[in-house]
């Protein structure tokens, strides 16, 4: 029941930004999600904590996320907003995590050490819309 209804609030949610008049593609999954800072200690070497993996500068205004590879391949593909259970605002995917990670998000909370290990980790629904032109290579790699 409680996936069901985060699906159709993110669906309605989403809905609500799509001047199109068909609907986006959806696609919900669970991952294991944790947070990270921009601390140099926890980003890419040389970056000061701010740059990430697909060069973007992180704002701590715009709430950010970086992703596993694999999810890359389930159509997460950077500028995707991701719709993360428990928040109200979705979250951009500007950055990507080291390939040993799989199936996972990591949150970017600034520079809140605290905040980012009070989070921990944790398994949570997401859901996302597909790029149209992406969504032929999901359905065909599937």
């Amino acid at each position: 029941m409680k996936n069901t209804t985060l699906k159709l609030t993110i669906a309605a949610f989403a809905f609500a930004f799509i001047s199109c008049g068909s609907d986006p593609e959806m696609k919900c999954m669970e991952v294991k999600a944790s947070a990270y800072n921009s601390l140099s200690n926890q980003t890419r070497v040389g970056t000061d904590g701010k740059i990430t993996a697909w060069g973007d500068t992180l704002n701590p205004d715009i709430p950010s996320v970086a992703i596993s590879r694999d999810l890359i391949d389930s159509g997460m593909v950077h500028g995707t907003m991701l719709y993360i259970e428990g928040f109200s605002e979705p979250f951009k995917v500007n950055d990507k995590m080291n390939k040993r990670f799989n199936n996972k998000i990591d949150l970017h909370l600034g520079t809140d050490l605290k905040a980012a290990r009070e989070f921990g980790n944790q398994k949570l629904n997401i859901c996302f819309e597909v790029p149209e032109d992406n969504l032929k290579n999901v359905t065909a790699s599937n």
